[in-house]
């Protein structure tokens, strides 16, 4: 394994997957998963559709429940309710209230977290600032574009400061120069110490990550650097890499 140098010494780590399968209807959706993503650290799970991405993410985040090995975050086991506002988690899906305004989401979802007064206030404003928002807060949910509610979700999931990120296809649907200032920013944050796991499909984006899980099939194929497993594949992108490790990987399904 190769350490974020942003991981404390002796530090535990952020999250810890040993020996994890999940399997649905019989089909085997993950397959003996075992990883340790330091604390600090910027990790990237890259694959395509159908992957096992999100079931991956799911279970990291008690979400679902694995039906082998065991998953641990922040030293705590996996599912267990009280570790709910410990991380910030972006769902592929948009989980919004349309009914409200954006500004409403976010102080529902605030409240959850603890927060209130002109610490919320604070907040809201900070990260509708973020996500180029501010202008569109007291609009509907329901009058957002996709790309809209893809940054509203991701304001939500950074508005209690949380030390570990979870972010599953963060930037689907948003314009390239707010899709570089959000990858700015998550550097920026695992920089001051924040644990930040984002799934993606774009190749660019994977290269912006410390490590790298590729997985396919619902193995994990290779975990290393961007540049370690550029180089452990003879390839000269991790795109080029990802096909070559993968021929032997199994199927996208």
């Amino acid at each position: 394994m190769i350490s974020s140098p942003n991981e404390p010494s002796g530090s535990a780590a952020a999250v810890e997957v040993k020996g994890i399968a999940r399997t649905f209807g019989g089909r085997a959706v993950l397959e003996d998963i075992t990883l340790s993503i330091p604390r600090g650290e910027l990790f990237g799970l890259l694959g395509p559709s159908g992957s096992g991405k999100t079931t991956l993410i799911k279970l990291m985040t008690g979400i679902d429940r694995a039906d082998a090995g065991t998953v641990s975050m922040l030293g705590e086991p996996i599912p267990q309710l009280k570790m709910l506002k410990a991380f910030g988690y972006m769902a592929q899906s948009d989980a919004l209230y349309n009914e409200l305004t954006g500004k409403q989401n976010l102080a529902f979802f605030g409240a959850m977290f603890g927060l209130k007064g002109a610490l919320l206030q604070a907040r809201i404003q900070a990260v509708s600032k973020l996500v180029a928002l501010t202008d569109h807060l007291n609009k509907p949910a329901a009058a957002y574009s996709g790309g809209m509610k893809r940054r509203l979700s991701l304001a939500i999931a950074l508005l209690h400061e949380p030390q570990l990120l979870v972010l599953d296809e963060p930037t689907v649907g948003i314009d390239p120069v707010l899709r570089q200032s959000i990858w700015n920013e998550l550097s920026a944050l695992s920089k001051q110490g924040v644990t930040i796991i984002v799934t993606t499909h774009v190749m660019d984006e994977a290269e912006k990550c410390d490590r790298l899980g590729l997985i396919r099939g619902g193995k994990l194929i290779a975990l290393d650097s961007p540049k370690a497993i550029i180089e452990q594949a003879g390839c000269s992108t991790i795109e080029e890499a990802f096909i070559a490790l993968g021929r032997d990987g199994g199927d996208e399904s």
